[in-house]
């Protein structure tokens, strides 16, 4: 921090160094200049000539700065047309792209509409399916897995319809950008995926339904079901969750969307904006800069302008066509260029062809080398391949002259880069062909040696052997070989003849690719050529367009944004088009068609509407033309022309009828509605019939009008030559309204197609364009009319605006140079804020760590909770009093957790307004810190002295800052060791309940004899005593919050220190109120005192100042501190709230049995099957029970012992069962009484938050008052440095008060000077007082002169006398107010030292009080810190201590809540046992009721079977009966017998059937039993070990987070004795210092009460000095005012002769502007002349650059022609002056000039040069003719004899002459100089006729030009000037030829004639003041007589 602030301080210091050295140079700069400003008046250059120069230097100067300026302007002009061109292309781009991005975002819609309307297909499936399979299975088991189904797919439904309409919205804004276009596809490709789910899952029910029906309904297993629904329900809840996300993304997104389409819109206006300012910026400057005073002649040229205008834009359209069929042979030429590169093709296949015939030649070549070889003996071989060798060297050559060709060619052609490719294949081709040439030479070597080393063995083998046969061998072979070699030949010469050929075809093909090239070539040449012509000429049509692009820029933004409209509505066509063609189907739609037609009826109505204003428009535009009676056919034409628009807008709406009726023939369904449409249009028929008899009505009126105006017509002829002007300028007007109405319509049939609203803003832009325009040209007409003003306000501002460039250039490097100190200074705060942030960062990643373990283990509490919910059931029961203790208990708790959660909430909600309060107080900190550097930008030049009080008050802060921080970890401290103790003072009776109850439930374990009372009971106490350790939690957040709210309070604190601000402020008020009465009791004389002591006050107040700024960021430091500690305490407060949220949830499920989540699933299945299964068993037992009491009835009326027995076993059992359910029965009434109870909490803690909302409002309007209070500081703290600057204000208005005083003095001092001037100039010169009082100046005063008597000069020698007395006295006056003034400087000098002296013993006393008051400071705060950190240390040590005990004991708990957990585990294990053995017994009761239901249907069979046979007997009996009757009784003996026999067998047959029906049945109940508990087992085993799994896992990461906090416990004790003992010595040593501090401190105390008792005899002292020195100032006062009454005196004097003076230059200066004005119509007629020869010397197109180059050169002209004018005036100034200072004198020129003039002529004529002399010297006519009289008698020229001696004749010098004048020394000298005027009056040259290419801008010749042509230019000058009919007043020039003006015009091209450079070879002599009235002959004649 210190070396941050350091770092400011230096760059502070360096910045205020700049600051002041910059403004010592201004300082300076405005010093020269005033300067110079005053010496400017008093310079007086003795030679007329070197003034001239100096002012031709200065006009040169100016010109040179004119050039720069438009040079510059140029360049902006180019630049600004290139920067339009590029907006154009860039608006090209952008709708090419905006129209490419929409087709896609269509296609994209369809794409989406279509997978919709296939997802919704599938969900059809889908549901069909799902229902097919609940038909199929129909049981209950599978409703759920429906339910969860459709809930998915209605969910994703959901979200796939929760994004389009946002989407829609998109494609409709115009803010289009590439992110839409993705997210577009993100959503096809989501819709896709979604699609492949959707049917993954058809499948899949498939399936489902095909097994369910397959299967039956029976097989559905309840494992399964329930493995299901859980899978349902967390599918359920995944996609409630991922809609959720998806949701945020897309919102997300959106955001992003439209902040990144705001920022684009944003910038795009931005530059929109500074497009205009620039573009209005180069208009001003157009117009300042090409501002001339308006000519008659611009009414004339103003619709020649718009005639040329209309043929550029003409031959701009003939352009555009010479462009299109440039276009068309470019074209052309490029499908030749296609057509070339074919054959190029061709050629190189053919080449490819040739080298493979090269190929085999090479083959070819080898195979005769191996011939060759076997024929060593033939000299053939070597002729031949001599020939061949010969042959391929002239084919290398002419290949090698083909490839020179080529290369040629390509450099030639370098852009032709496949013909270099095909160069590049020959070059390789030809190194191969010269590289096999070697190879064969060398070859060629080879078989000459071989043939001679052959001829050798052939000589010596017939020497040796004289063998015939082989000689004929050899023969034979060789003619073989002969014959192999002709036949090798004749091959050969085919081959050449091919390559021959084939060289031929590629030389053709060369040739033509040559001459096409060629062709092409020129073609592209002439290309070029018109295409630089045309661009030439566009560059011209572009320059001439550019003041129209300039009225069209503004109206291009409204041009944008209806193309902009026109898109969005194209969108929306093609948009409903899409829904039109998807929704033909449905009649909605078609009533939707309906009202859309309907709208575009209304539409075309209020077209019309809009089309009867403009005819009541053009019917008050009519009325109001009857005052102008000839512009009547000018209306009726644009009557006519609006009738044609309506007719054309008529046909426009039958088409668009025509469309729609044909639109409405397609859609069969809307056949009504097109009846409706129909109807509707017949009435917009008749209204557009009524709307044509109106206009037929409104022409019968126009008609009756313009015979009244016929009328009128015959008495308005005078005012025709008037109204003639203006009715071109209508015509004009009007051709370009119809021209402009003709692009209109032509528009409106392009966009027949559009809308009727499309069409309706078209027209209205065209209107508001045209209004537009007649506006420009009315406001431009009253911008012609205002530029001459303007120009003459803005030369004079020019001069005011370069120094005001200069200071503000001065400022912009200040300002730069701040803000690049500003830049760093945010630099480094934003470093500061990063590391703050990081730290933060890291303190709550270490609390998310604590409260996810918290979150651990609330899981753990939750599990023990489900756990002992059952418990809490059974044993409200049988503990009816400690339950009823237990219940309210937990109530209370719940109720105090949620008031508690409101009360937090209510805090929040405070501490959060309170963050808002602070970030007000924060802005409105910035916005005072932002004006107090603004106060510092003023001030930094005084800041160099306080740096090093700077880095003391850097080290002061970086002291209170550590202290700030120390407090703050003392109060963080402070709040964990109070949330501590409340937590131990919590705990202890805690402990003690628990004991208690334990002995009360232990009792009672004895008393009942069971154990699962206690465990539960420990469990209840362990929940309570959770729910206590939340509390604590609590109202440790609560303290942390009320530490908070006192830190708030610290800052009321800040509202003592602006009082002692304001206090400061006010004593600043009372010393510059002294300092008011100091400066306005010495004005006079003691200023600079005055001055040094404001000095001294200013660096005091930016001392204090700095002061103040660091209080401020102290402030905003200890702001930004709080706010970091407000946000950690809100982090962790929301993650209190989470976790309390998360109890809640607990409790409610606690409370709602119903709901299945979490831990209780386990439970909650063991009972719902349970339940399940004893409902299945009571449904059998009832129908058993039914079953046996229709069996009892019927064995009780049977009569059966046996059956009644077994009836009363099953009755016996039946009523069991029925308890059994009457007391399952009560326990839910008790369940549901309990959950009663927690509905009744529930409403009461709905009443307590209701109570604590409303202390919560009361809290809120505290806090309000809080914040109103600091808004009320704040305010109080901005009006305390409002009055500051305020105050600062008014020491600048002082010091610039003292300013003008000092200027008056200076300027009091120079009119002295002035006036001692003038009296010396009245001493010598009274002549010129004379003839300035006589009036009218340029008067010839030499008559005047001449007549005067020779009495005159006693007189004047009396007025010499008496103004020498005069002068003597003023300068006796003037010396003793020098010595006053010396004398009020001294005693000045004297008072400003002292009063120096005094304020800097002063402020070295203050300095020293203030050091030593913050030190003392200092020392007590670092006291109260040192012993505040040793509490705080001695308390966490304390509280560290606490906390380790509590974590064992936590440890210890935790240990307990295991072990009880496994004894949980243990009972749940024997109560699984206990339901699993009650299950069997109901089984087994079951089984015994259907045996006895067995034995009873047995029993039944048995009683039947007892029946038949008894009925047998009896029939039997009777059959017996009557055989007795008939008597047969044998028979009836052994038939009986047989009957028993046969009885018998039957009844054991029934017994053994019903026996093994029995054990079937039997064993068939015993294995379904068998399996049931099976599976029973299985799942209970799995549920145990996931259980126990669990909570080892739970264990274990208990430990682990109990471990890790024991050490970091101990690493934070370790590390706290530590800072304790660094703690012990710090204050050892700061108490050691604080003593020695006190000590020195009483010492300097004292020092400086005695310092300041002797400052106090100083002040008083000075304070008599002060008064004496009053005295004085008074004194001075009445001298100065006695000065200022003298002064006023001279100023009047002055002002009558500056009034007089100012007059007669009036007078001149209109004299002149009638002669510019008469120059400029000269110069507008030969100009006229000059436009009409060229038109008829030149064609038309040459005219038009011409023109445009000759109204450039008028522009510059007339430029040049008021520069001018203005440099007249000035010189005229000037002549003025050097005729009224140079009257008297004589020129030695003009002398010497006539004293040669006086020998040169003849004898007879000396005495006319002899008078004229005397008449220069002031002689009379008189005295002139005595003394040549005189001289006569004595000789004519003996006087000059006299002088010169014998040698007159030689010393005459050659005097220069005119090649003109051919006369000798005969004439006299004025006939010479007569003759010499009309000489140079008339134009020595015809008028040179320039050709087309001589004519070029104006540029300005070289000053130094020679005789001749300085001649023509002047002849041309005069003849203009005689044209004119006027006479220049200076005739001759004044002095040797010295040029006016550095470089003028070329001959004949205007100007002046002051302004052209003065021959070399003209004589020169004194200018003679001439009137205005006399001319050049007149002169002469006066010269003569004189």
């Amino acid at each position: 921090m210190s070396s941050w602030l350091g770092g400011l301080g230096s760059g502070l210091g360096q910045s205020l160094g700049q600051v002041s050295g910059s403004l010592s140079s201004f300082t300076g700069q405005i010093s020269t200049f005033t300067k110079d400003m005053l010496l400017e008046g008093v310079e007086e250059v003795g030679d007329a000539a070197t003034e001239l120069q100096v002012s031709n230097s200065r006009l040169a100067e100016v010109e040179a700065a004119f050039t720069t300026q438009k040079s510059e302007y140029d360049r902006l002009r180019k630049l600004h047309a290139e920067l339009e061109e590029k907006l154009e292309a860039a608006e090209i781009q952008i709708k090419g792209q905006s129209a490419e991005y929409r087709i896609l975002l269509q296609q994209k819609d369809v794409e989406i509409s279509h997978l919709k309307a296939r997802q919704s297909g599938l969900q059809e499936e889908v549901q069909k399916l799902q229902r097919s399979a609940q038909s199929a299975s129909a049981g209950p088991a599978l409703l759920p897995v429906t339910t969860a189904s459709s809930t998915t797919t209605s969910s994703s439904a959901s979200s796939f319809l929760s994004r389009p309409p946002g989407s829609h919205q998109g494609f409709h804004s115009d803010e289009m950008d590439l992110s839409d276009v993705i997210w577009s596809q993100q959503e096809i490709n989501r819709l896709s995926t979604e699609v492949t789910r959707l049917e993954a899952e058809v499948a899949h029910w498939r399936r489902m339904s095909q097994t369910s029906t397959a299967a039956g309904a029976g097989n559905g297993d309840q494992g399964e079901i329930l493995k299901l629904q859980r899978t349902i329900k967390d599918l359920r809840e995944e996609m409630s969750r991922e809609v959720d996300e998806h949701q945020h993304e897309l919102t997300a997104l959106q955001d992003a969307q439209r902040q990144k389409m705001a920022d684009i819109t944003r910038r795009h206006r931005d530059e929109l904006a500074e497009y205009e300012e620039r573009i209005e910026e180069l208009e001003e400057q157009i117009q300042n800069g090409g501002g001339q005073a308006t000519s008659p002649s611009d009414a004339f040229k103003l619709p020649e302008l718009q005639k040329t205008i209309n043929s550029m834009q003409e031959a701009a359209d003939e352009r555009e066509k010479q462009l299109a069929e440039l276009s068309a042979r470019l074209e052309e030429a490029e499908r030749k260029q296609a057509s070339l590169q074919l054959e190029k093709d061709d050629v190189q296949e053919e080449n490819a062809g040739l080298l493979q015939n090269y190929t085999r030649l090479q083959a070819s070549v080898t195979e005769l080398q191996e011939r060759v070889q076997e024929q060593e003996g033939k000299a053939l071989q070597k002729a031949q391949l001599d020939h061949e060798i010969q042959v391929l060297r002239k084919n290398l050559a002419a290949a090698e002259k083909e490839i020179e060709r080529l290369n040629s060619l390509a450099e030639a052609e370098p852009k032709e880069e496949v013909e270099h490719a095909d160069i590049l294949e020959l070059n390789t081709i030809i190194g191969t062909l010269r590289q096999e040439k070697e190879v064969l030479e060398q070859e060629k070597l080879n078989l000459q040696e071989r043939l001679k080393m052959a001829e050798e063995q052939t000589s010596n083998n017939e020497t040796e052997s004289g063998e015939s046969e082989s000689v004929e061998d050899l023969k034979v072979e060789l003619e073989r070989r002969e014959k192999a070699l002709r036949n090798t030949e004749e091959e050969r010469d085919t081959l050449m003849s091919e390559l021959e050929e084939l060289d031929r075809q590629n030389q053709e093909a060369t040739q033509h690719m040559i001459s096409v090239k060629e062709q092409l070539s020129g073609q592209l040449k002439e290309a070029d050529a018109e295409v630089t012509r045309l661009t030439a000429e566009l560059n011209t049509t572009k320059d001439k367009n550019g003041a129209l692009k300039q009225e069209l820029e503004t109206q291009k933004e409204k041009i944008s944004q209806s193309a902009f409209t026109l898109n969005d509505l194209h969108m929306g066509k093609q948009q409903l088009e899409a829904s039109v063609k998807e929704l033909k189907d449905k009649l909605g739609h078609a009533q939707e068609q309906n009202r859309e037609v309907r709208r575009e009826i209304t539409e075309l109505r209020k077209t019309l509407q809009d089309r009867e204003e403009q005819l009541s428009v053009a019917k008050a535009e009519l009325d109001q033309a009857g005052d102008r009676g000839t512009e009547a056919q000018g209306i009726k034409e644009e009557l006519a022309g609006k009738d044609r628009e309506l007719s054309e807008l008529r046909r426009e709406l039958d088409d668009m009828r025509s469309s729609q009726e044909r639109a409405m023939s397609e859609d069969y369904e809307l056949k009504i509605e097109n009846r409706r449409l129909k109807a509707e249009s017949e009435q917009a028929l008749g209204k557009g019939e009524e709307i044509t008899k109106q206009m037929k009505e409104s022409q019968a009126a126009l008609n009756r009008t313009v015979r009244e105006k016929d009328t009128r017509i015959e008495a308005l002829k005078l005012e025709k030559s008037q109204l003639e002007s203006e009715l071109r300028q209508a015509e004009n007007t009007l051709t370009e309204q119809a021209k402009q109405y003709q692009q209109t319509i032509d528009e409106l049939t392009r966009a027949r197609s559009m809308d009727a609203s499309a069409l309706q803003t078209e027209h209205e832009r065209a209107i508001k364009l045209n209004q537009e325009k007649d506006m420009e040209i009315a406001q431009l007409k009253r911008d012609m009319e205002q530029l001459a003003s303007d120009h003459r306000d803005t030369n004079e501002m020019l001069s005011i605006t370069v120094a005001g460039q200069k200071q503000l250039t001065d400022l912009l490097q200040e300002k730069d140079v701040f803000m690049e100190t500003l830049k760093q200074n945010a630099s480094d705060l934003q470093t500061e804020m990063e590391n703050s942030i990081a730290n933060v960062t890291k303190e709550a990643e270490g609390l998310r760590q604590a409260l996810e373990e918290k979150d651990k283990q609330l899981g753990g509490m939750k599990e023990e909770n489900s756990h002992l919910k059952e418990e809490i059931d059974r044993l409200r029961d049988q503990q009816s009093r400690p339950q009823s203790l237990a219940e309210p208990r937990t109530l209370d708790i719940i109720t105090e957790l949620e008031t508690e959660i409101t009360q937090l909430k209510s805090s929040r909600s405070a501490l959060e307004e309170e963050v808002q309060t602070l970030r007000r107080t924060v802005e409105e900190q910035q916005a005072s810190l932002l004006l107090s550097q603004q106060n510092l930008q003023t001030q930094q030049s005084e800041l160099e002295q306080a740096q090093a009080r700077h880095q003391q008050t850097t080290l002061n802060y970086d002291r209170l800052i550590h202290s700030r921080d120390e407090e703050i970890s003392r109060l963080q401290q402070t709040v964990d060791r109070l949330s501590e103790s409340r937590g131990r003072a919590d705990s202890p009776p805690v402990q003690g309940d628990v004991i208690l109850q334990e002995d009360k439930t232990q009792t009672l374990n004895q008393e009942n004899g069971n154990e699962k009372h206690d465990l539960s009971k420990v469990e209840i106490e362990k929940l309570v005593k959770g729910i206590k350790e939340k509390e604590t939690e609590i109202s440790q957040l609560n303290e942390k919050n009320l530490s908070l709210t006192r830190q708030l309070d610290q800052l009321v604190v800040s509202r003592d220190e602006v009082g002692k601000l304001s206090q400061m402020i006010l004593q600043k008020d009372l010393e510059i109120q002294a300092l008011h009465a100091r400066v306005s009791m010495g004005v006079g004389g003691g200023h600079s005192q005055d001055v040094m002591f404001l000095q001294q006050q200013l660096q005091a107040y930016a001392v204090e100042r700095e002061q103040v700024l660091a209080v401020l960021n102290e402030k905003t430091r200890e702001n930004s501190q709080l706010r970091s500690d407000y946000h950690r305490l809100m982090d962790i407060m929301a993650g209190k709230e989470a976790a309390l949220v998360k109890l809640q949830q607990e409790n409610q499920r606690l409370t709602n049995m119903s709901d299945p989540s979490g831990s209780q699933e386990m439970f909650k299945e063991t009972i719902q099957n349970l339940s399940r299964i004893i409902r299945e068993k009571d449904i059998e037992i009832d129908a058993l029970t039914q079953k046996c009491q229709t069996l009892v009835t019927v064995l009780q009326t049977s009569g059966g012992e046996s059956g009644a027995g077994s009836g009363g076993v099953s009755s016996n059992q039946f009523e069991e069962l029925l308890q059994e359910r009457d007391t399952l029965k009560q326990q839910v009434k008790k369940m549901e009484e309990w959950k009663q109870q927690v509905i009744t909490t529930v409403k009461n803690m709905q009443h307590e938050s209701a109570q604590l909302q409303e202390e919560l409002i009361k809290l809120q309007g505290q806090v309000s008052a809080d914040s109103d209070c600091s808004s009320k500081l704040t305010v109080d703290y901005t009006r305390l440095i409002q009055s500051y600057e305020l105050k600062e204000r008014r020491l600048g208005s002082l010091s610039q008060e003292l300013a003008q005083v000092q200027q008056t003095i200076t300027q009091l001092s120079t009119t002295k000077e002035v006036l001692l001037g003038k009296l010396d100039s009245v001493a010598q010169t009274p002549e010129v007082v004379a003839a300035q009082s006589s009036g009218p100046p340029l008067t010839a005063e030499a008559p005047s002169q001449q007549t005067l008597p020779t009495v005159n000069n006693g007189k004047l020698q009396e007025e010499l006398v008496r103004l020498r007395t005069q002068l003597a006295d003023k300068e006796n006056m003037i010396r003793t107010i020098q010595e006053n003034n010396h004398r009020l400087a001294n005693s000045a000098s004297a008072s400003e030292n002292e009063q120096r002296s005094h304020a800097e013993e002063v402020r070295q006393v203050r300095e020293r009080l203030e050091a030593l008051q913050r030190t003392v400071r200092e020392k007590d705060l670092l006291i109260k810190t040192k012993g505040d950190q040793l509490i705080q240390v001695s308390e966490s040590l304390r509280n560290r201590e606490n906390d380790n005990e509590v974590l064992k004991q936590a440890v210890t708990n935790l240990k307990e809540r295991a072990l009880i957990l496994e004894m949980d585990g243990k009972k749940l294990k024997e109560e699984n046992d206990q339901i699993a053995a009650r299950s069997r017994e109901k089984e087994s009761e079951f089984r015994a009721l259907q045996e006895t239901n067995m034995q009873v249907s047995l029993l039944l069979r048995e009683k039947e079977f007892e029946l038949s046979a008894v009925s047998e007997k009896a029939a039997t009996v009777e059959k017996m009966l009557k055989d007795k009757d008939q008597g047969k009784s044998g028979e009836l003996n052994q038939l009986l017998n047989e009957m028993k026999s046969m009885q018998e067998k039957a009844v054991a047959f029934q017994q053994e059937r019903d026996q093994v029906m029995m054990a079937l049945k039997q064993k068939q109940m015993e294995t379904t039993a068998v399996q049931t508990e099976l599976q029973h087992m299985r799942d209970k085993e799995q549920r145990l070990n996931l259980e126990l799994e669990r909570l080892r896992n739970h264990l274990l990461e208990i430990e682990d987070s109990y471990t890790r906090e024991a050490l970091a416990a101990e690493d934070r004790e370790t590390e706290l004795r530590r800072r304790v003992a660094m703690l012990d010595e710090k204050l050892a040593t700061s108490s050691s210092a604080v003593e020695n501090a006190s000590q020195q401190a009483s010492m300097q105390v004292e020092s400086l009460q005695e310092q300041l008792s002797g400052v106090v005899k100083q002040r008083d002292d000075a304070l008599v000095h002060l008064r004496t020195s009053q005295e004085q100032v008074n004194q001075y006062a009445v001298s100065l005012s006695n000065l200022q009454m003298v002064l006023e005196q001279f100023q009047q004097e002055e002002k009558a002769m500056y009034s007089a003076e100012l007059e007669r230059h009036k007078k001149e200066k209109e004299e002149w502007k009638r002669k510019a004005e008469r120059l400029e119509d000269q110069a507008s007629a030969l100009q006229i002349n000059l436009d009409e020869a060229n038109a008829a010397l030149d064609s038309a197109s040459r005219l038009t650059d011409q023109l445009d180059l000759k109204e450039e050169q008028i522009e510059e002209l007339q430029k040049q022609v008021d520069v001018r004018q203005e440099m007249l005036e000035e010189a005229q100034r000037k002549l003025m002056n050097l005729l009224n200072s140079t009257e008297g004198k004589i020129d030695k020129v003009l002398m010497r000039n006539l004293f040669l003039g006086y020998f040169h002529t003849p004898k007879t004529k000396r005495a006319d040069v002899l008078r004229l002399m005397g008449s220069v010297l002031g002689l009379t006519r008189e005295d002139v003719d005595k003394m040549l009289e005189e001289d006569g008698r004595h000789g004519v020229t003996g006087w000059v004899s006299s002088w010169l001696g014998s040698r007159g004749a030689q010393s005459v010098p050659n005097t220069p002459q005119r090649p003109t004048s051919g006369q000798g020394l005969n004439a006299s000298f004025s006939e010479m100089f007569v003759k010499f005027l009309e000489v140079e009056s008339t134009p020595s040259l015809p008028a040179p006729k320039l050709s087309v290419h001589d004519i070029k801008p104006l540029s300005a010749p070289p000053p130094k030009r020679t005789s001749s042509a300085a001649s023509s230019t002047t002849a041309g000058a005069a003849a203009g000037s005689k044209r004119a009919g006027d006479s220049n007043p200076f005739l001759a020039p004044r002095s040797a030829a010295v040029p006016l003006l550095a470089g003028s015009g070329s001959g004949g091209s205007g100007g002046h004639l002051l302004m052209k450079p003065i021959s070399d070879a003209l004589p020169t002599f004194t200018p003679v003041p001439v009137s205005a009235e006399a001319s050049a002959g007149a002169v002469l004649k006066d010269l003569l007589k004189q």
